[in-house]
């Protein structure tokens, strides 16, 4: 009985042992915990219901656990299907004795799964506003994933849930601005993790790639940070406004081609507010043309061209919250030939400082107002330091130019959009300019006034400038409002002539000349003085004076030959307008071409063999003119002397028409009429003294450069004449 009741508890024993194995190692399909399963995750979610297939039991007996599985199960959600690969779960063997059945762990397989529907599914758990508008962003793609979930006793995941997997070809787009297409990545979510890693997207048909990015949720905000690349490509300006929100719109990119690492990390609250946005960016720019907004600066760089490029720049760039930092260096083409640069720009709020450095050793530049000129292929470093301020007004902290023993530098150079100067602090020149005259000039602020002082200046551009200015407010300053103390040894007024000891002051009042006073003395010890002075009545009382005219005459190309003289130069001006009054005494004049052709016309060819040879001499020469907006009226101009007399009127606009016409009389006329110049004889009108005209009129007219001239014969002198003679006469 006993043999037999052993037998029967060791074939028992031996099938339970062999179920314990076929349930461990091959397991049994049932359909029994379905309706278990389906109504525990309906307490879970009633938004979602299951259509399971057999399910899979198997033992497992290392943790006393059941494992339960099953294939191919679909999840529906409303009227959308997601169709899940495998769901296992784990059930312990207390429970599944007891009837008190639970599900501790899920690990879900799925299949591809359309991204909306991802969204769907989250959104059946908790509904938000991030998932409406994400739902909204996504158009395509899809993922699969591994999903392993816990829940607590009541049924809640926890928050130790692991999910993996990849999405492909995904397609958003954000508020029609932002298009990501064919984005493939992979992705690691647990607890308050989000890893991506090898994203590959086209953002705006612009391609990039991202080994990792990690995103961080604390509390209500989600910390991300990750690395972004572009490969080396060509862009044009709508392409990079698209992908930098218009950040170079203002700059006019025509094209650019240039990869770039870039490190980016910012929060987002679960309002989707951006914040403390970083980015740090390496960039290799091997070409960038851009528009050139700097045109007005030709008279500088002569050769400026209408593009700007750029050639092979390492640039990094580092931005956080409204402030940008660029360190860059490269080559840059403005004129005709690259030259290199390096700069670094910073933007702070609306503040932009920078800190430039150009090696301009291919191309020219010049300085006009400071008759400078710097050829091609000499070495010349320029060095620039300042700031963009918030008035839309640049300050230069320090220009610096250095070109052998030459150096051009400013300091605190304040200048307004229109490159007008606000205020200077200081400049100093020490440079040898075309003409081989050495410039050593020093400027210095004291409180609102200004000191210059120096060795030698070549003021001659600045003397042409002033001349030949048609503008009044041709100013380079904004609003000077200064007194300036002068005192130079030497100033060139042409590329031979100089005065020295120049000392004086000039008085500066709403940007013009309010009163001036100079002097100076030639090298012969010949005195030039030169005063403004403003009355009551707003008018600008000029004078000039000297002994030694010959320097300033000679400014003038058609007149050549100029010897001797005094000259007075008096001038009121009033709302833009001027009478001056021009006297020269006791000079002679040796080649006037006009005045020539008029006595050759006139056949007075003695005089005109005068003039070519030793010079007709004039004992005074006067000249009334106004000037308004540039046009130049002549009332009257009376020249005497003892070969000939003139008198003039008319008009001349510069570069434009010259209208001149008047009488042109030889001593012997006058003698004859008027009984009081000496005779001159033989060198008039020909031997025969007595033959003859009284004189001749003439007229010339024409532009500058082809003027016509006519001569008629005058039998009688016109009273005009004869008064102004007789005048003039009386005062000597």
């Amino acid at each position: 009985m006993i043999k037999k009741l052993i037998k029967i508890l060791s074939v028992i024993f031996l099938v339970v042992i062999l179920i314990i194995i076929y349930l461990s190692f091959i397991g049994i399909k049932t359909d029994k915990f379905n309706e278990r399963i389906i109504s525990r995750i309906s307490t879970i979610n009633k938004k979602i219901n299951l259509d399971l297939k057999d399910i899979k039991f198997q033992l497992n007996l290392y943790n006393f656990t059941a494992n339960i599985t099953t294939k191919d199960p679909v999840i529906l959600i409303s009227d959308s299907e997601l169709r899940i690969k495998s769901v296992k779960t784990n059930i312990s063997l207390k429970a599944l004795i007891f009837d008190n059945f639970s599900i501790d762990e899920l690990q879900i397989s799925t299949k591809p799964i359309t991204l909306n529907d991802v969204v769907l599914l989250a959104r059946s758990f908790k509904n938000s506003t991030q998932l409406f508008l994400l739902d909204k962003v996504i158009k395509d793609g899809f993922l699969i994933a591994d999903i392993k979930v816990k829940f607590d006793e009541s049924g809640k995941i926890t928050k130790d849930y692991q999910v993996n997997g990849f999405i492909k070809h995904g397609e958003l787009n954000f508020l029609n601005q932002l298009n990501a297409n064919d984005l493939n990545l992979n992705f690691n979510i647990s607890k308050n993790k989000y890893t991506l890693t090898d994203i590959n997207t086209k953002i705006n048909d612009v391609k990039f790639l991202s080994p990792l990015i990690e995103i961080n949720e604390k509390k209500d905000l989600f910390l991300i940070k990750g690395e972004i690349l572009t490969k080396d490509r060509d862009f044009n300006s709508k392409q990079l406004n698209k992908i930098s929100y218009n950040l170079f719109k203002n700059l006019n990119i025509e094209k650019a081609r240039f990869s770039s690492k870039n490190i980016i990390s910012f929060n987002i609250s679960k309002k989707l507010k951006f914040k403390d946005l970083n980015i740090k960016s390496e960039i290799n720019l091997d070409q960038l043309t851009l528009k050139n907004n700097f045109m007005h600066l030709r008279s500088y760089l002569p050769n400026l061209d209408k593009v700007i490029a750029f050639k092979e720049h390492n640039i990094a760039i580092n931005y956080s919250k409204d402030k940008i930092d660029i360190k860059g260096d490269g080559e840059i083409l403005i004129q005709k030939n690259f030259d290199s640069i390096n700069y670094e720009i910073v933007k702070n709020n609306n503040e932009i400082v920078f800190d430039t450095k150009i090696n301009l050793n291919n191309n020219e530049l010049l300085i006009d107002f400071l008759d400078y000129e710097k050829k091609e292929n000499f070495d010349t470093s320029i060095l620039i330091k300042g700031k963009f301020k918030k008035n839309k007004t640049v300050n230069f902290d320090q220009i610096t130019l250095t070109e052998k023993n030459n150096i051009i530098s400013f300091k605190n150079l304040n200048l307004q959009k229109d490159f007008k100067i606000i205020s200077v602090d200081s400049f100093s020149l020490d440079y040898l300019n075309d003409k081989n005259i050495k410039n050593q000039l020093f400027l210095k602020k004291n409180n609102l006034n200004y000191i210059i002082e120096g060795e030698s200046f070549d003021a001659t551009a600045l003397i042409n400038n002033l001349i030949n200015s048609d503008d009044e407010n041709s100013s380079i300053f904004n609003n000077l409002n200064s007194k300036i103390n002068l005192n130079v040894n030497k100033i060139y007024i042409d590329e031979t002539n100089f005065v020295n000891n120049l000392t004086g002051e000039l008085e500066f009042k709403n940007n013009k000349i309010n009163e001036l006073d100079i002097k100076s003395v030639f090298p012969n010890n010949k005195s030039l003085s030169l005063s403004l002075k403003t009355n009551d009545k707003k008018e600008k009382i000029t004078k000039l004076l000297t002994d030694y005219p010959k320097p300033l005459v000679k400014r003038y190309k058609f007149i050549k030959g100029f010897e001797d003289g005094f000259l007075v130069y008096q001038s009121v001006k009033k709302n833009g307008i001027s009478n001056s009054l021009l006297t020269i005494a006791n000079f002679k004049v040796k080649e006037v071409p006009v005045f020539a052709k008029l006595l050759s016309l006139a056949s007075l060819q003695g005089i005109a063999d005068l003039l070519t040879g030793e010079g007709i001499r004039f004992t005074d020469f006067e000249m009334k003119f106004s000037n308004k907006k540039g046009l130049t009226t002549i009332d009257e101009m009376y020249a005497i002397g003892p070969a000939v007399s003139i008198l003039m009127d008319g008009y001349i606009e510069p570069k434009k028409i010259v209208s001149l016409r008047g009488t042109l009389v030889p001593a012997t006329t006058i003698n004859r009429t008027i009984a009081a110049i000496p005779l001159l004889g033989d060198i008039l009108v020909g031997k025969k003294t007595g033959e003859g005209v009284f004189g001749v009129s003439f007229k010339i007219k024409g532009k500058p450069d082809k003027l016509k001239t006519s001569v008629n014969p005058l039998k009688t002198l016109t009273p005009r004449f004869i008064t102004r003679t007789l005048e003039k006469i009386k005062k000597n």
